[in-house]
């Protein structure tokens, strides 16, 4: 097989799908079934080592530098109207020239939408939140999608989600044939294990933490997240226990998150509550090995990525009991209604204080993360471009 990957969404800093686009990227080319790989982005091509600088978070060479400005330009044209209008014009056509010597490599898009190529076509759906809750988006973005996603269902020969609920949720929505879709599970990298308090203190103590002194949760700070209802749910906790294991949040900030951001201050100045902001995931193991509790009763989720990382790193869980993320955490979590404010705040109060369940979800979470690995969802990958490369229509 040859294949063209799509990598347009591998932006700096990697979170949610450019991180899932990355660890795709980083590890194709060694695929046995695939003879060569291509990196395809905004109407060129890049070389595989032009990319594998993206994803280390601890260097700044020139060249992360360089990356890094890409990313602050695209996200700042994204804002524009005239920018928008040129990406969806001018970049197409730009894209659909460079592709047109390429009919006979199979295209793989891990961020919803094709461009025009006359070969095979894969696309990587990861969750429908902007066509079943578009409140939870930014217009421009309702828009673009409802336009585009047409074409995209036109032009692909199969597509892939990240669980088996956002499968279900496309031949429902999309009438869209059930043997033309495949779940493939995300996974998390080998950095992602337990790590004792000599370990993890030092990092700890620079965000003004201590080992197993507070409640973790890992969102981008936006409305889907739930963090109101959340931050909502912990104020009715018992005073003592709010003290002994304060809230803590990590997540850059989102779309419509002014009101959210208010509640954040005033939970602040009240002592139960610290916002750190954007970490590098460099750090993410400490913070979710450190951590009481790992907090995530999202609204919806094509799979809730940090309940993965968080229960290999010895956090239990507590998580939402609708979505996919039932489905990512099995027996293992404690599932809560995320819109009743008290489900979620006995659903805290019991992760914080049953020693019994908390051991157990402890030894269940690392067994039932350890499989689960960006090696195993490439290789998945993988066998499904096999199965569209195997039925794809020859020339005569």
């Amino acid at each position: 097989m040859k294949v063209i990957f799509g990598v347009d969404a591998i932006t700096r800093p990697l979170t949610g799908i450019g991180r899932y686009a990355w660890e795709l990227a980083k590890r194709l080319p060694a695929a046995d079934d695939i003879q060569e790989v291509s990196f395809f982005t905004y109407g060129k091509f890049l070389t595989h080592e032009e990319l594998l600088c993206v994803g280390d978070d601890s260097s700044r060479t020139p060249a992360h530098l360089r990356w890094d400005l890409i990313s602050a330009l695209r996200r700042r044209l994204a804002r524009s109207s005239i920018a928008s209008w040129a990406y969806g014009k001018v970049l197409p056509a730009l894209g659909r020239v460079r592709l047109r010597s390429h009919a006979d490599y199979l295209f793989h898009s891990p961020s919803f939408l094709l461009p025009c190529h006359d070969g095979p076509s894969v696309s990587t759906i990861h969750d429908l939140s902007v066509f079943c809750f578009p409140q939870w988006h930014p217009q421009t973005r309702v828009r673009r999608m409802n336009k585009e996603i047409e074409q995209t269902l036109k032009k692909a020969s199969h597509l892939i989600t990240d669980s088996e609920i956002v499968r279900q949720e496309i031949v429902k929505l999309f009438l869209w044939p059930a043997g033309k879709v495949t779940a493939v599970p995300l996974g998390i990298n080998s950095t992602f294990f337990p790590r004792g308090p000599s370990e993890t203190t030092p990092i700890l103590r620079s965000f003004g933490l201590m080992p197993g002194a507070y409640a973790l949760c890992v969102a981008t700070i936006e409305p889907r997240k739930n963090i109101e209802q959340l931050i909502s749910a912990f104020e009715t906790l018992p005073l003592s226990l709010r003290q002994s294991y304060p809230l803590v949040l990590v997540g850059d900030i989102g779309w419509n998150s002014e009101g959210i951001h208010k509640r954040i201050d005033e939970a602040q100045r009240r002592g139960w509550l610290k916002y750190l902001g954007y970490v590098r995931e460099v750090f993410l193991p400490a913070l979710y090995s450190g951590c009481r509790a790992f907090l995530y009763p999202s609204l919806y989720e094509g799979f809730g990525l940090p309940l993965l990382e968080s229960m290999a790193c010895g956090a239990p869980v507590l998580t939402s009991n609708c979505s996919s993320m039932p489905e990512v955490v099995g027996n293992v979590g404690i599932l809560v209604d995320p819109r009743d404010i008290l489900s979620i705040s006995n659903g805290i109060e019991r992760i914080l204080t049953d020693e019994t369940w908390r051991s157990r979800a402890v030894a269940l979470g690392i067994e039932r993360a350890r499989p689960m690995t960006w090696d195993v969802s490439a290789r998945k990958t993988v066998e499904v471009y096999r199965r569209v490369w195997d039925g794809r229509r020859l020339p005569d």
